[in-house]
């Protein structure tokens, strides 16, 4: 692995000279350097294990939402110093596979991300960053990324009726003045809807299942509210004796281990109507100098 000092300066180089357009904050070298006391202070192992070291690394770390769509055109935003519940699983993600590289480096997640957050890993406009969760899940178990466990855990069928973005695409930066972008999320949601059934793990359940869930599996949250699928993300962990989780909490305004069960969290909120599990898939890349 390179040494922090090495690393700092083959990224910037890096970005200076063609990688800008992945440079879409003004905290950049807050991003190189965080990026690289995580390389330097992380153990490097299997890719669960890797979720949950990073997810401990980022302890702590303000919630801030929206921060993707600051920009007017689409472009990959990378921010290590804060995050929503969403980000903060894709950094997780990203970094653990990142780990399993021989030389890590902000190229390397640079790739990871972009193949995490984008339909079929490619960047096309507003629209091709997977927005609802369950395309999210749908497409990144497609490309191998994850494994979706839950019906093996013994989950029970549930249809997705997404339309929340389109019916409420004023609340949307990039998508209130245009009308082009709200049919294509249109035409995505249909397609949501129209592949049948996922499964679920009902919240009443949880606690039969969960001697099956591990640390290091994500954890979506389904929900009752109309045109959503999933309301929040988290890293499935095993704390002082109970099962729990790791999330950016939009209450605590920061990364936090949640202080109550999985279960707990699960009764205490009316929408919530149960999970959906994720297994990070193992990873061993080939050909990185492609």
């Amino acid at each position: 692995m390179k040494s922090t000092k090495l690393l700092l300066i083959s990224a910037l180089f890096s970005a200076l000279s063609g990688n800008i357009s992945a440079q879409v904050s003004s905290d950049w070298n807050r991003d190189l350097e965080i990026l690289g006391k995580f390389l330097q202070s992380t153990p490097r192992s299997t890719v669960d294990s890797n979720m949950i070291h990073t997810a401990l690394f980022f302890l702590n770390t303000p919630y801030v939402a929206h921060t993707l769509d600051t920009f007017d055109i689409e472009d990959l935003v990378i921010n290590f110093r804060e995050m929503d519940c969403m980000i903060f699983i894709e950094n997780c993600l990203a970094l653990s596979r990142v780990l399993r590289y021989p030389d890590p480096s902000m190229d390397y997640f640079e790739r990871e991300l972009k193949q995490i957050r984008y339909r079929n890993g490619v960047i096309n406009g507003y629209t091709s960053r997977l927005h609802y969760s369950s395309d999210w899940i749908f497409d990144n178990v497609k490309k191998g990324i994850i494994e979706d466990i839950t019906h093996a855990l013994g989950g029970k069928k549930f249809k997705p009726d997404v339309s929340f973005m389109s019916e409420n695409y004023q609340k949307y930066k990039h998508l209130k003045d245009n009308p082009e972008a709200v049919k294509e999320i249109e035409v995505i949601e249909h397609e949501i809807n129209r592949r049948g059934s996922y499964y679920f793990i009902p919240k009443q359940e949880i606690g039969e299942h969960q001697s099956l869930i591990k640390n290091g599996d994500i954890i979506c949250f389904t929900t009752s509210i109309p045109g959503l699928d999933i309301s929040h993300m988290g890293l499935a962990y095993r704390h002082k004796g109970q099962l729990t989780f790791i999330h950016a909490s939009s209450t605590a305004k920061k990364v936090i281990i949640n202080p109550e069960s999985l279960a707990d969290y699960c009764n205490k909120i009316k929408s919530n109507t149960g999970i959906i599990l994720l297994h990070p898939s193992s990873y061993n890349p080939e050909n990185i100098n492609e």
